[in-house]
Order: structure tokens, then C-alpha cells, then sequence
């Protein structure tokens, strides 16, 4: 099922590019570029490819540490000393009740609930008149929430509202919306008056769930993330299907006036987004790289005559250019 991905116009030939061209001393750059000069580039371009990483959820304020991590996550902290929520997802917690306990409410208030603030709207309503795609390493489903057309969208490294099996040989992946629900519910969690689960009045939640909710795969083997982080990552049909359409439009745009918007993304996976964006344009001498990022917006000398580089909160830049 790879083989489509390393043909010369797919999403592995990409990565490729992006590793091709970093594999020679890169001279980076810090254009000082403005609002209206983005504004101006999204007005020319043809189609715009928005490249999405967790900059952009922070800027949402999905943040996995400080008041909100302290807010639902106190319990964990206090017991185990758990410092943020990204740290929670690698501990090696003393039983599954716990672990599920722990993943239910990760889950949920990264998935289940609406963005505290609406930069995907803003996002959606800059782009949403023009052909677009979007690649992100996000698995909030964030996109979807904010209306992008689902069939414009690839994530490349899993969702969380998604369960695969820890059996390799079921290679599919199973909606986890009812279990979080159940979940939560067992821990003590409440619904208020918005639908939304929040703390009780007196405080008391549980950091374990029942042994019975301890959630398996129709397989009967349990039921693990369905995010990457080894070889074992499913890439089910609907993955693939994502893949292939984004490398489509990749090739129906490849020599014209084509936006690559970076926003948001970090030094974690700079091989999915940043790097195939800078080899991309540097290939197309009609398209234009912006990247906005709040801590380092930078491009490779080769491209800065057409990047757009703005260091800055992405909401606000957002709101900025909406108004442009």
C-alpha cells in the first residue's frame, strides 16, 4: 500500500526533498516581513498548503502545562510529580485503571472540548474561499471542529479520538468518543450546564477507572493510541486516502502560484512540514513560504527573496490579517 507514497510527487518523496535539501550547510534567515505582505501573498496565490504544528493548538490555547494542566490534572501532579500533560503521556503509570484514567481526560480536554480561543475559525475564514490543503502533525481534530473541509485535511501522525489494536495484524482504528465519555464520567467528572465535563463542586475525582472500562479493540486485544511514536503507528485506509490526496494536489499546484503557510511549527518533526515547504519552494520559482511562529520564524537564504517570515503569537497575526 506504501508504494504510491515514493513516487516522484508523493507525501514520502516530500520528506525526501525536505531531507535533500537540509543535507547541505543551510544558511538561515530572519526576513522582517509584515502583515500586508502576507496579505498580499495569500490575495496572488492560487492555492494555499497550510503546514500545522502544535504552535498553532497553543496559540488556540491547548496549552499542556500552567493553569490548565494544574486545573484538571492536580491530582496527577501531586501523586506523581507529572509535570505537564505531554510529560503524563510517557509515564510508566503502576497500573491500567490509572493509565486510562490518565489518557481519558488527556483525551478529552484536547479533544472533546472547543478551543478556548478561536484562531482555527480565523484560520478557516482567511482560506476558506481559496483552494487549500492542510498537512499538520496535530492530533487535537481541531480542523474539522473549525469546518476545513475533512477531505482537505491529512494527519500524519493520528488523532486522539482514535484507538488502534495492540495486535499488529489489525491494522485498522476504532472512534473512542463513547469510552471518554464513560470514562470521565467514572472518575467523577460532571457535566455542566453547557455539556462540557468539569470538576465537581466538592472536589473529589478519582485517578483510576474501573477494570471493566479498561477499553479493548473488536480483536479483543487492548486498545492502544493511535498516535505515532514507533513502527507499530497504524496507517489505516483513511490515513492512506489523505496521503494520496494531498500528494494529488501537490502535483496539480507544483508550478503555480502556491502559498506554503507554515504555522506553528517547531524543531520536534521539522522532516513532515518545514523542510519539504522550503524544498518545495525553492523548486517552484512561483511560490511563496511564510512561516509564523512565536518563537523562531526563519527561512533558508536560497528562498528569503519569496518567504514571509513573522515571529509573533498566530492568533493575533491572524486577527491582524483578517482585518488587512
Amino acid at each position: 500500500m506504501k508504494r504510491f507514497y515514493r513516487e516522484p510527487e508523493g507525501y514520502e518523496a516530500t520528506i525526501g526533498q525536505g531531507l535533500q535539501l537540509v543535507r547541505k550547510p543551510v544558511q538561515l534567515c530572519h526576513p522582517k516581513s509584515t502583515v500586508k505582505e502576507l496579505a498580499a501573498a495569500l490575495k496572488k496565490a492560487d492555492a494555499v498548503i497550510i503546514g500545522a504544528g502544535s504552535g498553532l493548538s497553543t496559540s488556540a490555547g491547548f496549552t499542556y502545562s500552567g493553569p490548565r494542566f494544574h486545573k484538571y490534572f492536580s491530582d496527577f501532579a501531586q501523586s506523581f510529580g507529572i509535570p505537564d500533560m505531554y510529560s503524563g503521556g510517557f509515564y510508566p503509570f503502576p497500573d491500567d485503571e490509572t493509565r486510562w484514567a490518565w489518557w481519558a481526560r488527556h483525551i478529552y480536554f484536547n479533544r472533546y472540548v472547543p478551543a478556548p480561543r478561536p484562531v482555527y475559525e480565523q484560520l478557516y475564514d482567511l482560506v476558506k474561499d481559496k483552494e487549500y490543503f492542510v498537512i499538520t502533525t496535530n492530533v487535537d481534530h481541531q480542523f474539522q471542529k473549525a469546518r476545513f473541509d475533512k477531505k482537505s485535511l491529512f494527519y500524519t501522525q493520528g488523532d486522539y479520538g482514535l484507538f488502534q489494536s495492540e495486535n499488529p495484524a489489525m491494522q485498522e482504528t476504532f472512534d473512542n468518543e463513547d469510552w471518554v465519555m464513560k470514562a470521565m464520567e467514572a472518575q467523577g467528572f460532571v457535566k455542566n450546564a453547557d455539556g462540557i465535563f468539569e470538576i465537581p463542586a466538592h472536589g473529589q475525582i478519582s485517578m483510576k477507572i474501573p477494570s471493566s472500562l479498561i477499553p479493548h479493540t473488536p480483536d479483543g486485544a487492548r486498545a492502544v493510541m493511535n498516535l505515532r511514536s514507533d513502527n507499530t503507528f497504524v496507517e489505516d485506509a483513511g490515513w492512506h486516502a489523505a496521503a494520496r490526496r494531498y500528494a494529488e494536489f501537490l502535483q496539480r499546484y507544483k508550478d503555480k502560484k502556491v502559498l506554503f503557510l507554515e504555522l506553528g511549527v517547531g524543531g520536534n518533526t521539522p522532516v513532515i512540514i518545514k523542510y519539504p515547504f522550503w524544498a518545495m519552494t525553492a523548486e517552484n520559482p512561483e511560490a511563496t513560504y511564510a512561516c509564523i511562529n512565536y518563537d523562531d520564524a526563519v527561512c533558508p537564504r536560497q528562498i528569503e527573496g519569496r518567504s514571509i517570515c513573522i515571529q509573533g503569537d498566530i492568533g493575533q497575526v491572524l486577527q491582524e490579517l483578517g482585518r488587512v
